[in-house]
């Protein structure tokens, strides 16, 4: 019964900014680290950032390091990606992920003037 819903995706132009939501339900959320992935057409799914269990502690992929910010809200389930100074290379669909390979949908994220 885990569940990750992604929701945010949309078209935006280079150098904006979006910010992507993943509600989690069907577990306890606090217990587990989460994950935001990617992947672009013709390219394997990439890590992008995760978070601990707590929030405390974060990381990123080297192309997205200062640019993207990950963030959890406990209390509300729920994992976010905030995304700013956005390039076409940013593209692509974006999945929210919990440790111990569950995935959700996916969300899409188009980088495009």
């Amino acid at each position: 019964q885990v569940q990750l819903v992604e929701s945010g995706g949309g078209l935006v132009q280079p150098g904006g900014s979006l910010k992507l939501s993943c509600a989690a339900s069907g577990f306890t959320f606090s217990n587990y680290d989460m994950s935001w992935y990617r992947q672009a057409p013709g390219k394997e799914r990439e890590f992008v950032a995760g978070i601990s269990r707590t929030g405390s502690s974060t990381t990123y992929a080297y192309s997205t390091k200062g640019r993207f910010a990950i963030s959890r809200d406990n209390a509300k389930n729920t994992v976010f990606l905030q995304m700013s100074s956005l390039k076409p290379e940013d593209t692509a669909v974006y999945y929210c992920a919990r440790s111990g390979g569950s995935w959700g949908q996916g969300t899409q994220v188009t980088v495009s003037s």
